[in-house]
């Protein structure tokens, strides 16, 4: 495996406000640069742009995939976690009374890939997957 470096990724939102309040608060990625219409976020170690789109609906109407008999949103993004840091984040989030799309679980227990998972919104309706495995060299496991 290469040496992992980080991404960028740029997603609108429509209130700045509140993604501060969610990026920067709820999930502790300290900020970077900003302007009126975006912010930098270090999401764990990779830059994440909240990009101002005023005339963005937050729709929860999207595509999903069934996956371990659950609705899996599409498109959605994340980050593969230490195992103890998704496990305070997942306790963070339900003490916050986070709605789920999909409550923290683990996948493939006891198995080769076994994974632990959860997926939400942001104010924007962005769907977020954030992960962990026990064994990280697994990531690409077959």
């Amino acid at each position: 495996m290469s040496k992992l470096t980080p991404f960028h990724l740029a997603m609108p939102v429509h209130d700045l406000v509140a993604a501060r309040r969610f990026y920067g608060e709820l999930l502790g990625c300290p900020e970077g640069r900003s302007s009126d219409q975006w912010i930098d976020f270090d999401l764990f170690g990779h830059q994440f742009v909240a990009h101002l789109d005023e005339r963005l609906a937050v729709d929860e109407r999207r595509h999903h995939n069934p996956v371990d008999g659950h609705d899996v949103p599409v498109p959605h993004f994340g980050v593969v976690l230490d195992w103890e840091d998704w496990e305070a984040l997942a306790a963070r989030l339900r003490a916050a009374g986070v709605s789920f799309v999909i409550e923290p679980y683990i996948r493939f227990q006891g198995q080769v890939g076994e994974q632990a998972t959860m997926f939400f919104l942001d104010p924007s309706g962005n769907a977020l997957e954030f992960k962990a495995f026990k064994d990280r060299s697994q990531l690409f496991a077959k």
